[in-house]
């Protein structure tokens, strides 16, 4: 998405509509600020925000992230780049997560081992050993925790038997057997167990 092209849109129909900043900001809830800062391309309204927004400047949601009026002609074939734009922006988002998930994995998992090794062989006395053991014992606990709220966060679960795309509870994702991404789950839809495995979009 454009947002200097967007900001400039929000300006221009701010001002149709015959509001300030100021104006809009209170209608919304908001300070004159966050206005500003929309309408230099600084930043997006809020999701919870963009309904409001347009009914206030007299547009649609699809208008408003193209960043300029639509025509009937043209409105369908609008509607449907954004929907994959905005498909396309989520599974970035989501490979990110699934990327960070892997390095936090793998850096705890490794500044856990140093921990435990300089334990076992380096350090002489007991107390220092234990705890060098319970320290990378917690860091390689906290490493694996936020790994699993990642993978939980980005994406999707995919039913092998109905195809339903779900995002699980936390709890079914962390006391589920796994093969890499893929957990051992019911679906909510037919209620099959099976291997969902992670999908990046719905």
């Amino acid at each position: 998405m454009d947002q200097e092209k967007i900001g400039a849109f929000i300006t221009e129909c701010r001002k149709q509509a015959g509001l300030t900043q100021a104006a809009l900001g209170e209608q919304l809830g908001i300070t004159d600020r966050a206005v500003s800062k929309w309408e230099r391309g600084k930043s997006m309204p809020d999701p919870s925000l963009m309904l409001p927004l347009c009914g206030l400047l007299h547009i649609t949601v699809n208008e408003l992230l193209t960043g300029e009026r639509i025509s009937m002609e043209d409105y369908q074939t609008k509607a449907e780049e954004k929907l994959l734009e905005l498909q396309k922006q989520e599974a970035l988002n989501n490979k990110r997560l699934l990327w960070l998930e892997v390095v936090i994995g793998l850096l705890s998992t490794a500044v856990a081992l140093v921990m435990i090794f300089a334990a076992s062989f380096a350090v002489v006395y007991f107390w220092w050993r234990l705890a060098l053991i319970a320290a990378g014992l917690a860091i390689i606990t906290v490493g694996i925790a936020v790994a699993v709220k990642l993978e939980h966060d980005a994406g999707y679960y995919e039913c092998p038997h109905c195809h339903a795309r779900y995002v699980p509870t936390m709890r079914a994702v962390v006391f589920s057997p796994h093969i890499g991404r893929s957990r051992k789950m019911k679906c909510p839809r037919c209620g099959q167990r099976g291997y969902h495995r992670k999908i990046l979009t719905r």
